[in-house]
Parts: structure tokens; C-alpha cells; sequence
């Protein structure tokens, strides 16, 4: 029993960071449409929320890369996943608490480097590059440096080149017309750009966790913390690792709620602080971030939602003209993407050692 309530503890960390993850992203999906005043904030977090659910729910590519693909799962205990997912929502609420969009996703690598490092006491344990045969047979790159790294630095880039570009090309088709016309006409067409972000952060995010919770019930079964378990929960049981349907609602309902409640803060942070937006603005901003999470999901890349659409609502402002960028709060905000990764991981590696200290192994 104590066991199953080792896994059971795990498990319910895991859903209190997809949680913090939808109220610390919501901003991700619903801070322009609340910006540009197109949805109400009630209006906004409900349309976010069912299509965060909807979008969690459609695939599983970066759940299998979050899983197995990032860390030698050989060296991976309960201990370990459940210090990586406290790390990492601890660290989303200190960001959510000072108002800063830094990224979940990054939250989350932090907290599994650092708790594999201290569980395993090696750096072998960070799967860096590995080749892969895929089920199609053809050859596959694995690992941190093609899956996470590679994208950490190529997203934001391409999230403010892209917005920048779609916005010259919107300021071209829109400049004959009247204001009020450009303002009705993208008023809806954000409505359809709105959808697309939070679907996207849903297809994004949520499979991050589901990844995670895989490898929590996969690692418990080879274990043996749950060869007895009650009947009621004899769908915990995993003798493979795989995204069962059970673990693609949990993560998709956490997130939801997370996204419902709101990140208030932040939304303000990206929605009013860092740039004034208008309907076509956010139409932008939205279209450009959410193709960018669509293409790398699809990809099997855990791609930070945060720097996708942070970095297009950027690239919009500054096609506007680059005065109309506030670049304090810009700074502020990239200090915390480089800060994420290694707080999380310090924070998650002091969390094992500690667990280990007090005799829970």
C-alpha cells in the first residue's frame, strides 16, 4: 500500500503542475482577445479552456519525446519524477506570482534534468543525441540537443520573424481601409486565431505532462509498487511505456481548469505591458504562434508555447515600428527564459538529494 500511495502521490503532483501550467500559460492563448477586447475575460478563459481540452486530446508525438526521449528512464524513480514536477510548479508559481510569461515547458526540463542528475549521480543520464530507427523505418533524431535545445533557440526566432512578416504583409492589404472596418473584420477573424492558440497550446502542453505521467505509472509498475493494486485502479497498471487514454483526459481536464481559472497576471504582463494591441494586431500575433506550435508538435518537439507567442507579439509590434516595443518589460522577460531551465533544476536536484536524505528512496 505504501507504495501505491508513492505512485498516487506522484501522479497528483504531475496534475497540480499541468494545473499551474493552464493558469501560468493562459496567457499564452487568451491574453490578445482579452487585450483587443474581442472576448471578455469570462468569455475568454471558458473558449480557452474547451479548446486547451480539445487540443490536449490530439496526439501524443511530444508526450513519447517528454517521456522517454530526454532522460534514461533506467536511472528514474518515483523520487525523481516527483521532485521534478514539484521543481517545476514551484518555479511557475514564483514567475506567475512576479507577473513573467517564462515558459512551463522549460520549467519542466528544468526539474527532470535536475532530479535525474541527482537521482543518478551521473551526466550520462541526459540523453543529449541519439539516432532512431522510427516505426516507418526511417532514421530519427532523438534527445535534448535535436528536440529541445535546437527548438529553444530556432522558436523565438522564428516567432518574431513570422510575426513581423505577417503583419507587413496585413499592413499592406489593410491601409486603404477605413479603421473601423479593419477593426470589425479582424474583431472576428481573432475569434478563429483565438481557437487556433489555445487548440495549439493544448496540442503543445498538455502532451508535456501526459509524457510525464506515462513514465510515472511505467516506472511504478516495473517497480513493483503496483503489482497489488485494488481493481478499481488496475488501469494504473503499465508494464510498457504508452499514452493511454486514462493519462490524455487527466492531463487535458488539469489543464483546462488551470486555463479557466486564469493567469491574470501575466495576461496583463503580455496583453497590456508589452505592447498595445489591436484585433488585427492579435490576429497576427496568434496566427504566427500557434502555426509555430502546430508544425513542432506534430514534429515530436516540446516547443515553449510562452516563447512562441511572446516572440510573435513582439515581431508584430516592432512591424509597427520598434518604439512601440516596451523594452524593459522585454528584458525582464528574456532574463527569466534563461533563468527557467537551471532554477528549476537546481530546485528539483536539491528536492532528491533532500528525499534521499530523509530516507525516501
Amino acid at each position: 500500500m505504501t507504495g501505491l500511495l508513492l505512485v498516487l502521490a506522484v501522479l497528483v503532483m504531475i496534475l497540480v503542475f499541468t494545473y499551474t501550467n493552464g493558469f501560468h500559460d493562459a496567457a499564452n492563448a487568451i491574453a490578445t482577445v482579452v487585450a483587443t477586447k474581442v472576448l471578455t475575460p469570462r468569455q475568454a478563459v471558458i473558449w480557452g479552456a474547451f479548446w486547451n481540452l480539445i487540443g490536449a486530446l490530439g496526439g501524443t508525438a511530444v508526450a513519447k519525446t517528454i517521456g522517454a526521449g530526454l532522460v534514461d528512464v533506467h536511472f528514474i524513480t518515483l523520487t525523481t519524477l516527483f521532485g521534478a514536477m514539484a521543481a517545476a510548479a514551484a518555479w511557475n508559481l514564483i514567475t506567475w506570482f512576479f507577473g513573467l510569461p517564462t515558459s512551463s515547458s522549460h520549467s519542466l526540463f528544468g526539474g527532470l534534468f535536475g532530479a535525474a542528475l541527482a537521482s543518478s549521480g551521473t551526466w550520462k543520464v541526459l540523453r543529449w543525441s541519439v539516432d532512431k530507427v522510427d516505426a516507418h523505418g526511417r532514421l530519427a533524431h532523438d534527445g535534448i540537443y535535436p528536440k529541445v535545445i535546437l527548438p529553444m533557440i530556432l522558436s523565438p526566432i522564428a516567432g518574431f520573424v513570422g510575426g513581423f512578416l505577417l503583419m507587413g504583409i496585413l499592413f499592406a492589404i489593410i491601409r486603404p481601409l477605413r479603421r473601423a472596418v479593419v477593426n470589425a473584420c479582424f474583431g472576428r477573424l481573432q475569434i478563429l486565431s483565438c481557437t487556433y492558440m489555445a487548440w495549439s497550446h493544448g496540442f503543445a502542453d498538455g502532451q508535456k505532462t501526459m509524457g510525464v505521467m506515462a513514465l510515472a505509472v511505467f516506472v511504478g509498475t516495473q517497480s513493483g509498487r503496483l503489482a497489488h493494486v485494488p481493481p478499481a485502479l488496475h488501469f494504473l497498471w503499465s508494464p510498457q511505456f504508452e499514452i493511454a487514454g486514462w493519462i490524455k483526459w487527466s492531463c487535458g481536464l488539469a489543464m483546462a481548469l488551470g486555463t479557466y481559472v486564469g493567469g491574470w497576471k501575466i495576461i496583463k504582463t503580455l496583453g497590456h505591458k508589452l505592447v498595445a494591441l489591436k484585433p488585427v494586431h492579435g490576429f497576427a500575433a496568434e496566427t504566427t504562434g500557434a502555426t509555430i506550435l502546430l508544425v513542432t508538435g506534430s514534429l515530436g518537439m516540446p516547443v515553449s508555447t510562452t516563447h512562441a507567442i511572446t516572440t510573435s507579439i513582439m515581431g508584430v509590434g516592432c512591424a509597427r515600428s520598434f518604439k512601440a516595443l516596451d523594452w524593459v518589460i522585454t528584458e525582464r522577460i528574456v532574463w527569466a527564459w534563461f533563468m527557467t531551465i537551471p532554477a528549476a533544476g537546481i530546485l528539483a536536484y536539491l528536492l532528491v538529494k533532500a528525499a534521499a536524505l530523509a530516507g525516501i528512496h
